[in-house]
């Protein structure tokens, strides 16, 4: 396994303070954030200085019912080969769902959401990660996320599902700590007996960030510090095998850079006293499921060699519909899906809209501007059981125009600068069904004054 040392996620917010960081051996890039034909100055400097970027993309949905999709795949490989990558890194998630294989409108989630840990998915699972092995010209590394909500009816841990998923498919693992512990708090996970199951030879990098608690719910923010308890995690995972690489990932609130560097300090020194620990050599091997426990294929290694284990369309059927009607709670305000826990569908349906709003303003940064402390409110109030079509972009869109003909209290310049904006972003005219479309043709005189 290549060794990266210690590194940092390469964000636009903080490129300059990244380039002058002391110890940074290597960064990592949101794939979707670049544009190969278009690298950042700050991203070609460190790679002139032989610092290693590795992209880490957000939006395949390689947990999706459906296929991976050719396009999202081929922008990945083109990216890795434009950073000249050793590897690429995704997450082992559902993104989107409905569409042709449920027959229901496609929903998206604009955000990871964690898939069930079943046979169904595992096998659907496999095989995407085959389809993606196979387009991109370097090695994929997955993820293990974050999740506010459990499936009902699992029938693997979270370590032995990702034994399995390596096992059958060889895909490396990219570990993140931070997610272990948000797992241990939300969902009583135990991070230790997840270790202990982790097949330790697959590991390709590791993952910490820092989050907070409210209401008993941990929320993994990468806004705040590395806590304490995520740091005993990445000693524990240290004292097992060497680590290739650990990076510290920061995407809001970002402090000072002295700050960085302090988190970066503690981070090496909680990988080095995991060191200290570390048996002999010889015992920090990957360890297979503990005998005894439910795993992907209850009957056995000699079943598995005469076992097909690709999915039939059956399977993704099965995975597609569940996969639905979860998102569609979510995001429209269908009713819970049987066996889940409706106060956490709740949080985690607000998570969503709060990370859709986020997003939104960084897409459309005047809208904050204009609505000041009442976008966020706003745009939650507008997200719950509104599902986004069309991207971001024109969610930011949709969301003005529900400000501007839903009654909304904004009123005087506020209300006069949110129209403007919509209409000069909305095309050479407003749709002719929309209220607004009426509205904005009344009043452009007015605005042009």
């Amino acid at each position: 396994m290549r060794r990266l040392g210690t590194g940092i996620g390469w964000r636009p917010e903080i490129a300059d303070a990244v380039e002058r960081m002391p110890g940074v051996d290597w960064v990592e890039a949101v794939a979707e954030d670049v544009c190969p034909g278009h690298l950042p100055d700050s991203l070609l400097r460190l790679r002139e200085r032989g610092v290693t970027v590795i992209p880490h993309g957000v939006s395949l949905g390689l947990g999706d019912a459906e296929r991976p999709d050719a396009g999202r795949l081929a922008a990945l490989a083109e990216r890795a080969e434009a950073l000249g990558s050793p590897l690429v890194t995704e997450h082992i998630a559902f993104v989107r769902a409905g569409g042709p294989l449920t027959a229901s409108p496609r929903l998206e989630a604009g955000h990871l959401l964690p898939v069930p840990r079943t046979r169904d998915a595992l096998r659907v699972l496999c095989e995407n990660v085959r389809i993606a092995q196979e387009a991109l010209p370097v090695p994929l590394a997955v993820e293990n996320i974050a999740a506010l909500v459990a499936w009902p009816g699992e029938e693997m841990t979270e370590g032995q599902f990702l034994y399995e998923l390596a096992d059958r498919t060889g895909v490396r693992l990219l570990i993140d700590v931070a997610n272990l512990h948000t797992n241990h708090v939300n969902r009583g996970e135990d991070p230790v007996k997840a270790l202990a199951e982790l097949p330790l030879e697959a590991i390709a990098y590791v993952h910490v960030a820092g989050g907070f608690e409210r209401d008993g719910v941990w929320h993994d923010s990468h806004a705040h510090p590395v806590p304490r308890p995520v740091l005993d995690v990445l000693t524990d995972l240290a004292s097992r095998a060497p680590l290739p690489g650990v990076l510290l990932e920061r995407d809001d609130n970002f402090p000072e850079p002295a700050e960085l560097e302090r988190e970066l300090r503690v981070i090496r020194e909680a990988v080095e006293a995991g060191g200290t620990r570390r048996p002999t050599a010889g015992t920090g091997t990957a360890t297979a499921p503990s005998a005894g426990t439910a795993t992907a294929d209850d009957a056995g290694p000699a079943a598995r060699e005469t076992e097909p284990f690709a999915p039939d369309e059956a399977a993704r059927q099965r995975l597609g519909l569940a996969q639905a009607a979860l998102l569609s709670a979510l995001v429209a305000g269908t009713p819970v899906p049987e066996g889940f826990d409706r106060v956490r569908l709740g949080v985690q349906s607000r998570a969503l809209a709060g990370k859709r709003a986020d997003v939104v303003a960084k897409v459309a940064p005047e809208l904050p501007l204009i609505l000041k402390s009442g976008y966020r409110p706003a745009f939650v109030a507008y997200a719950q059981g509104r599902p986004m079509r069309g991207g971001y972009r024109q969610d930011a869109l949709d969301f003005a125009e529900e400000l501007l003909t839903g009654g909304h209290s904004a009123e005087g310049r506020t209300r006069r600068d949110l129209r403007r904006w919509w209409l000069d972003r909305s095309g050479p005219a407003p749709r002719p069904t929309s209220r607004l479309g009426q509205v904005g043709r009344a009043g452009r005189s007015l605005i042009r004054r």
